[in-house]
């Protein structure tokens, strides 16, 4: 018997929105948020078949789109058979209610969207408490009225995750699952806190790497440790935070936190949801916020992930900005001034350009840095060659007729211990 392989049909999905001119740029619905929209849905397997973007300074209270774009809209969605309309804000109850009735279709906002791409990345059991988490707090305010479209839960994007197992039926299920859910994400907040005090403990340096979505953050955790994070071509390709040692030329010991990347309009409770992830940003002790160098967006991109630190309360920390991807850089461009100040740097993760200038500027950051010394022991002392072979890097050891002379790695504090026997150049 031949065995045929069928393969998933993309949805259709017209998207839409509403530029006020009155919000910032990066909260009102710009061709950027459209184009990154486009991306989002792209990476939940939908196909965009249509664009629809209205100007008017304030958004209809029950439609979010006024009635004559409405019926164009509806039109659209007829003509170009689209199963889905995703429309570039969050949405209230009552307006994706009102929109569903008017086009016949089902609708989602761009919150909705996140979390079906969420859904479907996250792995471990912490992501999987948060995304499930997310998702019922956004259901939970727009069950009302809802209805007779519950039973179309789990047929498409936006529906995956709580939808399947029919939580939503019963609000006190869904009280009682949140409840139990924020208990289980107590446990590993918990968990977290063991794990850093031990660090702590350990002396280790916490380096995070953050950004916007599709920055590079994983290659670049795979280029410099040697480790093997899924790294794609998509938008939120990694979600649970991922831990790497690097071990720095003069041997201190570094770790790296990949972790998920920011966008614009990330709603609030996103971010409530995935704080104990997020909390990794907050608990580091410098930041490298790794940036798409060749992205015409670059500037808006930092300012959303400066925004978004600052939310976290982690604006202050050490930082260092990371232009990455300049491979594909077709222009020239002041990197100086997108930084703000900031110390940075140029590379490419994917190519490893300028991979060592980056190790550099990380060995100034990371405290302790150490220097090659070389120092002359009397036979005398043996307790000063004990010290330094139980608590430092030895490079070299050479016995002469005066004494031991040692060359090992120091760094600022121990070289003053040890400056008096510190061998003539």
């Amino acid at each position: 018997m031949s065995h045929i392989e069928t393969e998933e049909k993309r949805e259709r999905a017209i998207r839409a929105g509403v530029h006020t001119g009155s919000l910032d740029a990066l909260n009102d619905t710009t061709e950027e948020t459209l184009a990154e929209l486009a991306r989002l849905a792209d990476t939940a397997d939908a196909e965009v078949v249509a664009t629809l973007i209205q100007n008017k300074s304030v958004l209809e209270k029950a439609t979010y789109l006024g009635e004559g774009k409405i019926e164009e809209l509806k039109a659209a969605c007829e003509t170009l058979d689209a199963d889905l309309v995703i429309f570039d804000d969050e949405l209230s109850p009552m307006q994706i209610r009102n929109l569903e009735d008017a086009l016949g279709k089902r609708v989602i906002d761009r919150s909705m969207l996140i979390l079906d791409i969420f859904a479907r990345h996250a792995e471990t059991g912490e992501g999987k408490i948060q995304v499930e988490l997310a998702q019922l707090r956004y259901l939970l305010p727009r069950l009302t009225g809802m209805g007779s479209k519950m039973s179309r839960l789990g047929a498409g994007i936006g529906t995956r995750g709580p939808g399947e197992t029919k939580l939503e039926t019963d609000r006190r299920h869904i009280y009682r699952r949140i409840s139990h859910l924020k208990e289980e994400l107590e446990k590993v907040k918990k968990h977290r806190e063991l794990l850093r005090a031990r660090r702590k403990k350990e002396n280790r340096y916490i380096l995070a790497l953050v950004g916007y979505t599709n920055a590079g953050k994983s290659t670049l955790l795979n280029r410099l440790t040697g480790a093997t994070v899924l790294a794609q071509d998509k938008l939120f390709a990694t979600l649970d935070p991922t831990m790497r040692g690097l071990t720095l030329s003069d041997r201190r010991e570094v770790m790296l936190v990949d972790t998920v990347g920011f966008i614009r309009k990330l709603p609030h409770h996103l971010i409530e949801a995935f704080k104990s992830t997020l909390e990794e940003t907050v608990y580091a002790d410098a930041l490298l916020i790794v940036a798409d160098g060749a992205d015409p967006e670059v500037d808006a991109h930092l300012a959303v992930v400066s925004r978004l630190l600052d939310d976290l309360g982690a604006g202050d920390k050490p930082k260092l900005i990371v232009f990455n991807k300049t491979d594909k850089l077709t222009e020239d461009r002041n990197f100086g001034v997108l930084s703000g100040g900031a110390p940075f740097v140029e590379i490419s993760a994917k190519e490893g350009n300028a991979v060592d200038t980056l190790l550099a500027s990380i060995e100034n950051i990371v405290p302790g840095k150490k220097k090659e010394v070389t120092l002359l022991v009397p036979y005398d002392k043996g307790q000063i060659l004990s010290q330094l072979h139980g608590a430092q890097t030895v490079v070299s050891e050479e016995y002469l007729a005066e004494g031991t002379k040692i060359t090992c790695l120091l760094d600022a504090a121990d070289y003053n211990k040890y400056r008096d026997f510190l061998a003539e150049e």
